[in-house]
């Protein structure tokens, strides 16, 4: 059976003891924890992720974003590239051992992440978002194109757990959460609701 997959992405706008905190209660029902914090630097990073195994969040499911360097010496699972990171062929080769997801826009990038080693896409954003109100959501049908790619599709961007039915649907390995869960009222039982659907269908 295929793994059904929950990403949760940090936000950077919370202190990382914050971020932990939450983090503590619900990593055990999710994927991965995608560190993504462009305003802190890598030793900033590398002292997250030791916040982070303290409180036993397992290296093997924290993913750094952009930070090659973070990933591989800390020894997390893997990296997250976007637009101006490192193409994800150059990190498979010369870092074989982290696994890579690549931050897609479209099906030719989807392509081009697939021919070049990636493990995972990261596709959004499918409704609309608050962290990005002035672009229009990409939708489903796009979403759907990819699943065809024969490479594991995270779909992110406005899913809630009302609208996660629709996104499975549409073919995606799983979901990436960022606000839906950070900024709840109550971030653990966020989480369960997201995998209530998940695993059952619809809410």
């Amino acid at each position: 059976m295929t793994l059904i997959e929950l990403h949760i992405i940090s936000n950077g706008k919370m202190p990382l003891e914050q971020l932990c905190e939450i983090l503590t209660d619900i990593h055990s029902y999710i994927t991965a924890i995608h560190i993504r914090e462009k305003q802190k630097t890598a030793k900033e990073l590398y002292q997250a992720v030791n916040l982070l195994t303290k409180v036993n969040v397992p290296l093997s499911k924290i993913m750094i974003n952009d930070r090659v360097d973070v990933a591989f010496v800390t020894g997390v699972a893997g990296v997250q590239l976007g637009f101006h990171s490192l193409e994800a062929s150059v990190v498979k080769e010369k870092f074989p051992e982290l696994k890579v997801g690549c931050s897609i826009h479209s099906y030719e990038e989807g392509q081009k992440a697939k021919m070049d080693g990636a493990n995972f896409i990261l596709y959004g954003h499918v409704f609309p978002s608050k962290s990005k109100p002035d672009l229009a959501p990409r939708g489903l049908e796009e979403l759907k194109k990819l699943t065809n790619l024969d490479i594991p599709v995270i779909a992110i961007g406005g899913i809630t757990a009302e609208n996660t039915g629709q996104v499975m649907k549409a073919g995606a390995r799983g979901i990436a959460v960022m606000s839906g869960v950070l900024e709840a009222r109550d971030p653990f039982m966020a989480v369960r609701a997201y995998q209530n659907v998940l695993k059952n269908g619809d809410v």
